[in-house]
């Protein structure tokens, strides 16, 4: 048997282990990225390092909009707007019970160009809903109850569902949230700069500040890490411990094996011994096979002791007899199973 157990450990530990080293290598990117403390100064970066492409920077400011959205349930003002309407139902299943289940209507999500400001200049962010550690806030969150009538429910019914409502949930990133964006800066001709996701390198819009970042990837970088070492070890102990068994078992049979043939042989010298002795030395044969033990012809361990009806034969053991249907020595079906007692 092949040991699932411990072959899914040490993929998993290896899967915990590329994480792990993932996550610490982009904690040693962002420590090497340059860190801008006013936006003003982006312009004059960007000039002295125009032969540097592309040109990664940590820039921090607050959200803003000439645009901005308005949110129809919340009232809030913001830049990405994601809504989403989840059905929500009970369901017959066949144990014959209701359970409660959902599937999603509708998905939707609206950005408008934002920028963010720091009081000194503006420098506009691209492709944010991309980028490593976006999250947007619930800004509403309301369910709204289905309808009930006679007719409605009595096809509900029938059909094995029972409408419970609409949940309708919207996700927005509001104007003046401070954010932090790690990515490349670009100024085109007319002089505006933005921020964007790197060909290489990291990029990142996230409400923490750029060694809150680092330190948060260092220590998920660690806790993979131990992780893995310890899927590691447990995979390699059920590993082991297979191997063992599987090395015992071997032995196990190798040795009943023997033992049967060691048996046989004896039994077949002491039948041809007691053909040419005198009636007393055959029954001392006789005495000597009563005394030997039958083994039963599946397990290798237990003396026969049942007899199968209605061929007759008597060769396993009740254990191995209670999962057989035919005879394993006349393949004749088994209509009763008959345990014999030794004196």
């Amino acid at each position: 048997m092949i040991p699932v157990g411990g072959i899914t450990c040490c993929l998993s530990a290896a899967a915990l282990y590329l994480l792990g080293r993932s996550s610490g290598r982009d904690a040693e990117v962002l420590k090497s990225v340059t860190r801008v403390n006013q936006l003003k100064d982006l312009a004059q970066l960007l000039d002295a390092a125009s032969k540097v492409l592309p040109y990664v920077v940590a820039v921090s400011g607050r959200v803003g909009s000439d645009t901005p959205i308005n949110c129809e349930y919340s009232g809030l003002r913001g830049v990405i707007v994601e809504q989403t309407a989840e059905q929500h139902f009970l369901k017959h299943n066949d144990a014959g019970s209701w359970i409660q289940d959902s599937a999603l209507m509708l998905s939707m999500c609206k950005e408008v160009p934002w920028y963010l400001d720091d009081g000194t200049s503006r420098v506009h962010v691209v492709g944010a809903r991309g980028a490593t550690g976006l999250v947007l806030t619930v800004g509403s969150e309301v369910f709204e109850e289905s309808g009930r009538s006679l007719v409605r429910g009595t096809l509900d019914y029938l059909q094995g569902l029972k409408m419970l409502g609409v949940k309708r949930i919207e996700r927005v990133l509001p104007t003046g949230t401070p954010l932090t964006v790690v990515g490349e800066a670009v100024k085109d001709d007319i002089g505006s700069i933005r921020i964007q996701r790197p060909h290489k390198g990291p990029f990142y819009v996230s409400d923490k500040t750029i060694d809150q970042l680092i330190a948060n990837l260092g220590k998920w970088s660690r806790l993979y890490k131990y992780a893995s070492m310890g899927f590691t070890v447990f995979g390699i102990y059920l590993l082991a411990k297979h191997a063992v068994q599987y090395i015992m078992e071997r032995r196990r049979h190798w040795e009943m094996r023997k033992r049967v043939l060691a048996a046989a042989a004896k039994k077949a010298g002491q039948e041809e011994g007691g053909l040419n002795g005198n009636t007393e030395s055959r029954s001392e044969s006789a005495n000597k096979d009563r005394m030997m033990p039958d083994l039963c012809v599946i397990c290798l361990e237990q003396e026969y002791n049942s007899v199968f009806v209605p061929c007759g034969h008597m060769c396993c053991c009740m254990a191995c007899s209670s999962h057989l249907t035919n005879c394993p020595l006349c393949r004749r079906r088994i209509d009763q199973v008959v345990k014999t007692f030794r004196h």
